[in-house]
């Protein structure tokens, strides 16, 4: 069965909804792991009360998203697993996103494959995988490439997200788990999915895999709402700070072909640097 590994940090009605899409699933073959990595908000007796079924981690409130994943991946590994499933709370999941992972990994038995996300609020796609240039720094999307009758099964991409990602079990084998030193909160998710790329391993986004995403919700864009110098400071430097400069000078160095490091570099700081301001 697939093993799905949610960290979560309060917010216990987005992890409440994220369940419940789950036990909608048409295919009921999952095992759920939650890392609660100390929930104030009443998350822990909510799980107990409501999701007995649930295996339950406890961290310190220290985790970060990283560590979280890694500590519910080795829980999952040690149970036998073959199958497991990075996903955030902040996701609602179609009915048969489970379904429809199980039959594209039957067709491609050793990738990764992300699902297509839609926006909880109008139902209308909203990412649907990358393709990253290193020279230009830029990443052209799928969505905007593919005409809508031909947006179904898997379509490649050079990099996946953590929420709804499937991972077979010779993935860490051959490369271990997520990078928690270097990437402890944002960008662990890409790092990884590059550095199987390079392992070998094809990655796909499954457009039969739906799931919903509040993509306001996310700290970072509450960081961007909210403009201040403070703000602007933790977007650049901050652990959960969606332009972290250290993180991104980190994942440019382990990933980026030697060559183009300076132009991938030079890119990527501006885009940073003046992307808080104008967006």
């Amino acid at each position: 069965m697939i093993h799905i590994v949610i960290p979560v940090f309060n917010r216990k009605e987005f992890t409440r909804a994220c369940l419940d899409s789950l036990n909608r699933q048409t295919n009921q073959d999952f095992k759920v792991i939650i890392v609660d990595d100390g929930s104030t908000d009443g998350t822990d007796e909510m799980l107990r009360i409501e999701y007995p079924e649930v295996d339950v981690l406890r961290g310190d409130g220290n985790l970060f998203w990283t560590a979280g994943v890694n500590l519910g991946i080795r829980h999952a590994l040690k149970q036998g697993a073959d199958k497991i499933m990075t996903m955030n709370n902040d996701v609602v999941v179609d009915e048969r996103m489970i379904e429809q992972m199980y039959k594209w990994h039957a067709k491609k038995p050793e990738a990764l494959i992300g699902a297509l996300e839609l926006d909880a609020e109008n139902g209308k796609p909203i990412f649907g995988g990358e393709r990253l240039n290193w020279i230009s720094g830029s990443t052209q999307q799928i969505l905007e490439i593919i005409p809508e009758p031909e947006r179904r099964g898997l379509h490649a991409v050079t990099h996946l997200p953590g929420r709804g990602l499937f991972i077979p079990r010779a993935v860490f084998e051959k490369i271990g788990l997520f990078d928690e030193d270097r990437f402890p909160h944002y960008i662990a998710d890409f790092d990884y999915t590059h550095t199987a790329r390079r392992a070998g391993f094809e990655l796909y986004v499954n457009y039969d895999a739906k799931i919903l995403t509040y993509p306001e919700a996310s700290g970072d864009r509450e960081n961007r709402r909210n403009k201040s110098l403070k703000n602007y400071y933790k977007h650049l430097f901050d652990i959960k700070g969606g332009g972290n400069l250290r993180d991104f000078t980190r994942f440019t160095f382990k990933n980026c072909p030697k060559p183009y490091i300076p132009f991938y570099l030079a890119n990527g700081y501006t885009r940073r640097l003046l992307g808080y301001l104008v967006k």
